[in-house]
């Protein structure tokens, strides 16, 4: 992996940009253009884009729209679910284009596709036909794709709102399908994505002014509760962070004039996202939970939810976490440190995916910060190179009513070390372990 990254700082940017477009219009040619035959839905943004996905998609199953998904944790093809084994969320143009062809062969008449930034500077979005453009949230993630700047790293999201409102409009069904724009009304950069041309533009939030505006949340034993107006709503996938995940399905359903009810009950349908705030129960007294969170935001989110978890008990949080090597962002790692020192009682700092890079270092900048922020090694601070190693110690620390949150990986069927990619699952090995222990 090394050696192919020197090579591509070799070849111009231009070229390689050229290249990548004509893969993606080869790949679309080739499988006949599959998304033209379904509505499209594109998500893109920082976080959120996997649990908005699965929700928009078990709203539209709900009405009895049979619908395709191609999300970072999951793939679905109508009611057949399968993880996404490709380390990326929008794997190549070809497995793209293949994906959607079956949804097509399948019967699917809409499909939902997780947009990402890299993915868009790829090119990987090119030839996938957008009906509507649906943005999260923004903050500064992934920069180091777009050169470590964050205005390339929104425009490049951007370009998925500015293609929208371009498209050939499709008729399906003997109607014509309209170009439209749903955006997060609390995010900062709202009037950035709202700027572009549609036919119609849709906002969601807790804000007042928001279209669908969702207040009195409030935490249940499984889930989420939640109004939007008089409707209440109801999900089973825990943390108050959720409400923006499931705001965009309540838009869409409304889009397609599905009854508020019927929205209702496809919400409280969703029963796991993989890897998404998912708990493990292997009959253990307390709380495990598998999630994807490895950036500020994510994390402080988990550990926000964690601590509701434990308030009413006075049970401890345990944190596993780690960063990426392969040239990600450097500068989220102290802050990785800082916020799980502040809010976890305990703090194991493992391998996520080192790629080439040099694991020890990766880990110590992680567990320096803990230190400087009250953190003691082999007390309450452990460092522990081998993945399953810390999930083990991370579990041994844990007691009646106490949350272990393993994180950086959520549902991902591999990790790659050394520039070797080895079959992984946090879930499986996670179970593993805590039948040992039992």
């Amino acid at each position: 992996m090394a050696f192919k990254s020197k090579i591509k700082k070799l070849i111009p940017e231009d070229f390689i940009s050229f290249y990548h477009l004509a893969l993606a219009a080869l790949a679309g040619f080739y499988y006949g253009w599959p998304s033209k035959k379904m509505i499209t839905i594109g998500i893109t943004g920082t976080k959120g884009k996997t649990s908005s996905a699965n929700f928009v998609w078990s709203v539209l199953t709900a009405a009895g729209f049979k619908t395709g998904m191609i999300g970072t944790a999951n793939i679905r093809i109508g009611e057949k679910e399968f993880l996404n084994k490709y380390h990326m969320t929008m794997p190549g143009r070809f497995i793209l284009q293949g994906l959607l062809k079956k949804m097509v062969s399948s019967g699917c008449k809409y499909c939902i596709v997780e947009t990402t930034s890299e993915g868009i500077k790829h090119w990987r979005h090119f030839g996938i036909f957008y009906d509507i453009a649906i943005f999260t949230n923004l903050t500064p993630e992934h920069l180091q794709a777009h050169g470590g700047d964050f205005v390339k790293y929104k425009e490049a999201k951007g370009r998925l709102f500015k293609s929208l409102y371009r498209g050939q409009r499709k008729i399906i069904g003997g109607k014509e399908i309209k170009k439209i724009i749903i955006v997060n009304y609390d995010d900062l950069h709202k009037e950035y994505f709202l700027n572009f041309p549609a036919d119609k533009k849709i906002n969601f939030g807790t804000i007042e002014n928001a279209d669908f505006q969702a207040d009195k949340i409030r935490n249940t034993k499984d889930g989420l509760e939640f109004f939007v107006g008089s409707m209440q709503y109801e999900i089973n996938i825990l943390g108050k962070f959720n409400v923006y995940n499931a705001l965009p399905a309540i838009a869409v359903g409304s889009v397609f004039e599905i009854l508020p009810a019927v929205i209702a009950q496809g919400l409280q349908n969703l029963k796991v996202i993989p890897g998404r705030m998912e708990k493990i129960d292997e009959g253990q007294n307390f709380l495990v939970f598998i999630d994807y969170a490895h950036e500020r935001e994510g994390m402080n989110a988990v550990l926000d939810t964690a601590k509701e978890l434990v308030s009413e008990k006075g049970g401890k949080i345990i944190v596993l976490l780690g960063a990426e090597g392969g040239g990600r962002d450097k500068s989220k790692r102290p802050e990785l440190g800082e916020i799980a020192a502040k809010k976890a009682d305990f703090v194991v700092v493992s391998n996520v995916d080192p790629y080439e890079d040099d694991p020890r270092e990766i880990l110590e900048d992680i567990a320096k910060a803990a230190e400087n922020f009250g953190k003691i090694r082999e007390q309450n601070l452990f460092v522990i190179e081998d993945r399953r190693e810390g999930i083990k110690k991370a579990l041994s620390l844990a007691g009646q009513n106490d949350v272990v949150l393993i994180t950086g990986k959520g549902s991902e069927q591999s990790i790659v070390i050394g520039g070797k990619r080895y079959p992984w699952d946090d879930r499986v090995v996670v179970r593993e372990e805590l039948r040992n222990i039992k």
